[in-house]
C-alpha cells in the first residue's frame, strides 16, 4: 500500500514539473531585458584628454584652401591651413575701404552720387545703384559692408579727399601701419585679383576693423531698406549666418570673384570667447558656410580637452593691432573682445 502511494506521489510531482517547464516562457519570448555587468572604469586623466584633443583636431576637415582660427583674447592660433598663402581676397577688401573712409572722420550725412566711374567695367557685375543714385555717405558705407555693393564702395573712394588714387594709397598705407606684410590693394571694391592678402594678415585686419562700431553694426545687419528713384528697396546681408540664432557674430564680410573663390571672415563668440575665423578660396556655394559651422562645433566640442593641455600644443600666437597701431579710433585693447549689443 505504502509503495503504491509513494509511486503515485512521485508520478504526480514528475507531471507537475514537466508542465511547469513546458509553460515557462523564455526571456526572449517575454521580451525581458538582459543585463551585462560592466567593469568600473577610472575617470579620464589629463593624458586621456590630450589624446582626445589630438583626435578632435585631426578630425577637423576644412574644405577652404586657406584658413585660420584665432582666439582673439589671447592671440592663440587654434587652427591654421595654408595660412601664409597670398591669395586674392575679393570683397574682404571692403573692410579696409570702410576703415580708410572712417579714419578721415567725414560727414556721414553728406549726399554722394553714383557716377560713371563707379560702374564695374572689369567684371561687369550688376548693381541696383544706377548712375545718378544719391545716398548719404553712411548709406553707401552700410550697403558696401552689408550687401557688398561695389558701386557704393567705389563711390566712397571717389569722394575721398584727393580722389580714388589718394584713397588706394591710404589703403596701402594703413595696411603697412597694421603690419600686414602680405597685403596689397589696387582698388576699393575687391573686383580685381590684384587685391591680395593672407589668412595671417586678415586676422589682424579683422581685429582692427572690429574696433570700429559702425563696421561692427553694418557688417552684422541682416537687411536694410533705402529709397532709390523714389522707391524703397531692401538690401540683405551676404552672410546667411548673421541671421542664425546659433551664432553670436560681431563682424562679418564675404567675398567672391573667380580668382579668389568664396571667402569669409568673421569675428564671433565661440565657447564664450571672442574668435576670428578666416576662410579663403572655398569651392562651391556653401563650402565656406559649412566650414564655419564645422569650426564652431570643433571649438565648442574640444574646449574641455584644450583646457587641460598646455599652450605649447597650439600652432602659435599672433600679435593683434591695438589703438595707435594704424587703428583710427580712440579705443583700447578691450574693444577687441567687445560683445555686440542690441541696436
Amino acid at each position: 500500500m505504502n509503495k503504491s502511494v509513494n509511486k503515485s506521489v512521485i508520478l504526480l510531482f514528475t507531471l507537475l514539473a514537466g508542465m511547469s517547464l513546458t509553460a515557462a516562457p523564455s526571456l526572449a519570448e517575454t521580451g525581458a531585458k538582459t543585463y551585462t555587468v560592466k567593469k568600473h572604469h577610472k575617470p579620464q586623466t589629463r593624458k586621456h584628454y590630450r589624446k582626445a584633443a589630438a583626435k578632435e583636431s585631426s578630425n577637423l576637415v576644412v574644405r577652404s584652401a586657406s584658413a585660420l582660427v584665432l582666439d582673439q583674447s589671447t592671440g592663440t592660433v587654434l587652427y591654421e591651413k595654408n595660412a601664409g598663402a597670398v591669395l586674392p581676397i575679393a570683397s574682404i577688401t571692403k573692410l579696409m575701404t570702410a576703415m580708410v573712409t572712417l579714419d578721415e572722420k567725414p560727414n556721414l550725412e553728406e549726399m554722394l552720387s553714383i557716377g560713371e566711374d563707379d560702374v564695374d567695367t572689369l567684371k561687369g557685375t550688376h548693381s541696383r545703384l544706377s548712375v545718378g543714385t544719391q545716398l548719404t555717405r553712411e548709406e553707401m558705407l552700410r550697403l558696401a559692408l552689408m550687401s557688398s555693393e561695389n558701386r557704393a564702395a567705389s563711390s566712397l573712394a571717389n569722394h575721398y579727399p584727393g580722389g580714388r588714387e589718394a584713397f588706394i594709397a591710404a589703403m596701402n598705407h594703413k595696411a603697412q601701419a597694421l603690419g600686414l606684410q602680405d597685403t596689397r590693394f589696387s582698388d576699393p571694391t575687391g573686383l580685381t585679383a590684384a587685391n591680395v592678402s593672407s589668412a595671417r594678415d586678415l586676422v589682424k585686419m579683422v581685429a582692427a576693423a572690429h574696433q570700429y562700431p559702425l563696421i561692427r553694426e553694418f557688417t552684422t545687419t541682416t537687411e536694410y531698406a533705402v529709397k532709390i528713384a523714389g522707391r524703397q528697396q531692401a538690401f540683405h546681408n551676404t552672410n546667411s549666418l548673421v541671421k542664425s540664432s546659433a551664432w553670436d557674430i560681431g563682424l562679418s564680410k564675404t567675398g567672391f570673384i573667380n580668382e579668389a573663390g568664396k571667402c569669409l571672415v568673421m569675428q564671433a563668440w565661440l565657447n564664450n570667447k571672442p574668435t576670428i575665423i578666416v576662410l579663403l578660396d572655398s569651392l562651391g556655394k556653401l563650402t565656406r558656410i559649412a566650414d564655419a559651422n564645422r569650426i564652431k562645433r570643433w571649438v565648442e566640442h574640444t574646449a574641455l580637452a584644450h583646457a587641460t593641455t598646455s599652450n605649447s600644443n597650439s600652432p602659435g600666437r599672433l600679435r593683434l593691432p591695438t589703438a595707435g597701431a594704424g587703428v583710427g579710433v580712440g579705443v583700447g585693447v578691450g574693444v577687441l573682445a567687445l560683445r555686440p549689443t542690441a541696436g
